[in-house]
């Protein structure tokens, strides 16, 4: 089975969605039991519960969830709370990192280096 396969069942069904929005399981994990399971599996049922039907009308799916205008502010500080700030602060790390680096292979390349030989003079005596 196929990520899109998967990714059409998961539109068809948005309590999943929910599911992972509220940290009950992972994408990941969904897959696998799709990919093992299927669709018509019974395993879905745990996830199925308490959820609404999807209707389909003018050929594209219409869910009975929330609008992007009904999402309030608590919903917001619930996305927000869910971030795991360790693992942006390590990302902004090794952005910062990247960026370093690609400017030090920048200024390294474009420095004029000068020869800093100098000619010793010819008639001097080293003494002992």
């Amino acid at each position: 089975m196929s990520k899109e396969d998967f990714k059409n069942f998961a539109r068809l069904h948005p309590s999943l969605a929910s599911q992972v929005n509220s940290n009950n399981t992972t994408w990941q994990k969904l897959y696998e039991l799709y990919d093992i399971y299927g669709e018509n599996s019974s395993v879905w049922d745990n996830y199925f519960k308490n959820t609404t039907v999807p209707s389909i009308t003018n050929n594209s799916t219409v869910y009975e969830n929330k609008n992007l205008k009904d999402v309030t502010i608590s919903d917001f500080m619930n996305t927000i709370k869910n971030i795991d700030l360790e693992t942006v602060q390590k990302g902004i790390n090794n952005i910062q990192k990247t960026i370093g680096l690609l400017q030090d292979m920048g200024l390294g390349n474009s420095k004029n280096v000068t020869p800093s030989y100098e000619p010793r003079p010819m008639y001097k005596y080293f003494e002992d």
